[in-house]
């Protein structure tokens, strides 16, 4: 009982009902993301922009600027760097995307060092911090929410070409490199942008997770979509509430909880 009552005045604070807001619209961008980076075998890329992310914030806050402002231009040029190597240099997709977040850490590294090391605010990016969520985030979420949905629904026959065959789709006259480009950048400004409520380290893990935990359960490419979404929508508002109540850190509360449904999904599988 006591744990429902805290349950209950956590969400009115103002701070927890932006972070359960950007957490949905973050899980519903990524898990939509997903399925064709997963698909595609370009998952990884989520984990590269997120390393990129690390080292635009360490940027920023040496600087003192905003590492929202900072981050999405440069990690959306990032993006367009692992495509262009993958197809300019003949590097398989991982080994691109090895290339660039290896790079971006040990960068981000070195500029965090100059700023005398990992203080609070670096740490809290890392990791995740619902405190960190303001207005501006929510209005660019939606945005993104909005960006995101509408791509898939307008180039949802292109997408699902690309993603299964993307040489019969450039042959069936699909331009395949903007789609890619595409969903490259709408993954970059995700990440960026989830980086608030997951953390850098984490948060590869919403494009990830859900996808593969859906893929156990689901029959069909539309299922998998509506699964991955739903899971991904839980897994935050779980794991948000959780590591208010819990007073651990969102992101890995969130990653957990992922996990928790992977495992149960394994097992359901394996019963069917």
């Amino acid at each position: 009982m006591a744990v429902f009552n805290m349950i209950i005045q956590s969400l009115q604070y103002s701070f927890m009902q932006r972070a359960i807001i950007v957490g949905i619209l973050i899980a519903v961008c990524s898990s939509l993301l997903g399925i064709f980076l997963v698909l595609k075998k370009f998952s990884m890329i989520g984990d590269g922009l997120a390393h990129v992310s690390f080292a635009t914030v360490a940027i920023a806050l040496l600087l003192n600027q905003s590492p929202l402002y900072l981050s999405i231009p440069i990690v959306i040029l990032a993006s367009m760097l692992i495509l262009k190597l993958n197809e300019k240099t003949q590097l398989h997709g991982d080994a691109a995307i090895g290339l660039v977040s290896s790079f971006s850490v040990a960068f981000g590294v070195l500029v965090a060092s100059l700023s005398k090391g990992f203080n609070v605010d670096l740490f809290s990016f890392l990791f995740g911090s619902i405190l960190l969520i303001s207005k501006s985030d929510v209005v660019l979420s939606i945005i993104l929410a909005v960006l995101v949905v509408s791509t898939i629904v307008l180039f949802y026959k292109d997408l699902f070409a690309i993603t299964h065959d993307e040489s019969f789709a450039s042959v069936m006259g699909i331009n395949t490199k903007r789609m890619n480009t595409l969903i490259a950048v709408l993954t970059a400004v995700t990440i960026v942008l989830g980086i608030r409520v997951v953390g850098t380290m984490l948060i590869s893990s919403l494009i990830v997770f859900p996808t593969v935990t859906a893929l156990q359960v689901s029959r069909s490419f539309l299922s998998t979509i509506v699964i991955s979404t739903v899971i991904s929508i839980a897994s935050v508002i779980i794991g948000v509430i959780g590591s208010f109540v819990l007073n651990l850190p969102s992101g890995a509360s969130i990653v957990m909880v992922n996990a928790i449904f992977f495992l149960v999904a394994m097992l359901f599988k394996r019963l069917r």
